[in-house]
């Protein structure tokens, strides 16, 4: 029998933290609920395998928080989901540019949170047929370039570089298919394929974000006006 999946809830709204909490269960989940991000911080984040998180709580923040779990080593793999009424595209924008997996505005449905838990938990499991392009090649490299598909790590020159989920999965597209141009709705359908709604700019901010980390390859990703991003060599 397959290990339960370990969902830990977050919300200062304990009574929505609670529905919650125990709609995931009634799924099959294992699940904990936490209150703040304090109460957060003192569980073993490592050991879930999502994070379902409200942006505005106490002290610290569902933003601040986010960058907490993604800046430690221990738990930067662990998939997060943000629950919030910050609705407004630059509220999304700034949730997805955190580190965060996906972005559900409040007033939801449940039907649409278990879905979306369902997609991440998918996406993140690595699945057989999960990147199937990349079974007969396990590293991509330009130069002192380096994404290994099968770790799902980066380094430039020698030197590891955290990347969120969404950030490598661009990079390896690009990088595994130099010279090829994709356009914004390419990227979108591929590297979020099953999102209700997703920005065009949320690409953009992406691409920015991977070409400040990668240093002077960024320059080798290219935009083609009116077209989208490519990786030139």
């Amino acid at each position: 029998m397959d290990k339960k999946k370990r969902i830990l809830v977050i919300d200062d709204e304990e009574t929505l933290c609670d529905s919650l909490g125990f709609n995931l269960e009634a799924e099959g989940y294992e699940v904990d609920t936490a209150y703040s991000a304090e109460e957060a911080l003192a569980l073993d984040l490592a050991g879930y395998d999502l994070v379902l998180l409200d942006i505005m709580m106490g002290e610290i923040s569902g933003l601040q928080l986010a960058r907490i779990i993604k800046s430690n080593p221990l738990t930067a793999a662990v998939p997060i989901i943000f629950c919030t009424a910050k609705d407004s595209e630059d509220d999304m924008i700034e949730g997805l540019d955190s580190g965060a997996d996906d972005y559900i505005a409040k007033p939801y449905s449940l039907k649409a949170v278990l879905a979306r838990v369902r997609t991440v938990l998918r996406r993140t499991g690595h699945s057989p047929e999960d990147h199937s392009k990349d079974k007969n090649s396990e590293n991509f490299s330009y130069k002192g370039l380096v994404l290994s598909s099968r770790t799902r790590t980066c380094s430039v020159d020698g030197v590891d570089v955290r990347m969120p989920r969404k950030e490598f999965e661009i990079l390896l597209k690009l990088i595994s298919n130099p010279g090829k141009i994709y356009s914004r709705s390419d990227l979108l359908k591929e590297i979020w394929p099953d999102e209700v709604i997703v920005l065009d700019r949320v690409v953009d901010v992406n691409i920015t974000r991977i070409r400040q980390k990668i240093g002077v390859y960024g320059k080798n990703i290219v935009t083609r006006s009116g077209y989208g991003y490519g990786f030139i060599e």
